[in-house]
């Protein structure tokens, strides 16, 4: 059931409002506009309906607030005003809210506009996980990639934890395709990208198809060693599936990883670290393939063969 929190200074009419949707919502209730922020910010809620009158704090000056918090930002606000009141909807449509109901509340009006914001918000909710879900392999895409890369290594660098980046390509892709069709080239990469992903399984690490057939991999955390070995793990993985591939390149379908390993500094980059990653899997398919070749964070290299 989907969540609404209700502030208002006034209990009777909170709980008026909460009497007309409780059938179809979790409802929460704030009286105050501090309450209502830290309510707002630590839960995860569809719908704000805010009153526009509160002591202390006014509802426009809640509902900036509620705007440039990262966790609320996108959380819709609708508007509660007084028939006397009018006058404050332009201000509140223009600050961004995206609704308002006036008292004395109409119950088919409430649960309409409830219902048709909520339903709003939950679609926009679902566009954009598809906006980062790559549509073939189910797993994230190049631009949530690009999101996470950063925000990893901006929580590593604040933690002063090691920070890891491999990139993983298929073997001799290519004349995979031209063997086997296209058709059959994206289920081999749909397998990989579940067999790689079924082995990531810590909320702080970070798997996604960086494009064609080179995934990343970001791991937070672990010294270089437990990095590398766990990253071998995901290479065997992926062979196991044995996934016929032309005979004249290989038994089985494989994939070679490069990695790097940083504890992040101020004046070190993400760049820097993922072009560490990069020569390392230039190393890995220089080398054979079908192994991994990682830059630790002093500067020792290591191969898997």
């Amino acid at each position: 059931m989907e969540k609404v929190l209700i502030i208002d200074d006034s209990r009777l009419q909170a709980e008026f409002l909460k009497s007309i949707i409780q059938d179809d919502y979790d409802i929460s209730i704030c009286n105050t506009a501090e309450d209502g922020f830290s309510t707002a910010v630590s839960g995860d809620f569809s719908l704000i309906l805010l009153d526009v009158v509160l002591p202390g704090m006014d509802g426009f000056t809640l509902l900036k607030d509620l705007q440039e918090n990262a966790a609320t930002r996108y959380t819709p606000v609708i508007l509660i005003t007084s028939l006397e009141g009018v006058h404050n909807e332009q201000k509140g449509l223009i600050m961004g809210a995206v609704d308002y109901i006036t008292k004395p509340f109409n119950a088919t009006v409430v649960r309409a506009r409830v219902n048709t914001h909520v339903k709003l918000h939950r679609y926009r909710i679902q566009f954009e996980k598809q906006a980062l879900v790559d549509e073939l392999t189910g797993v994230a895409n190049r631009r949530s990639y690009r999101q996470n890369s950063v925000e990893k290594w901006r929580e590593a660098l604040r933690l002063h934890i090691p920070f890891s980046v491999c990139m993983m390509d298929v073997d001799k892709f290519k004349v995979y395709n031209d063997t086997f069709g296209h058709p059959a080239g994206d289920r081999v990469l749909a397998s990989v990208a579940k067999a790689v992903a079924s082995c990531v399984h810590r909320s702080t690490d970070f798997f996604a198809r960086y494009g064609g057939e080179e995934f990343a991999l970001i791991l937070l955390g672990d010294e270089g060693q437990k990095a590398f070995e766990f990253v071998r793990s995901v290479r065997q993985a992926v062979e196991d599936l044995h996934l016929p591939h032309d005979p004249s390149v290989s038994e089985w379908v494989t994939v070679s990883i490069g990695g790097a390993t940083m504890r992040p500094e101020k004046e070190d980059s993400y760049d820097e670290c993922l072009k560490r990653a990069d020569a390392m899997l230039y190393e890995a398919k220089r080398s054979g393939r079908n192994r991994v070749m990682w830059s630790a964070e002093n500067g020792e290299e290591w191969k898997e063969k």
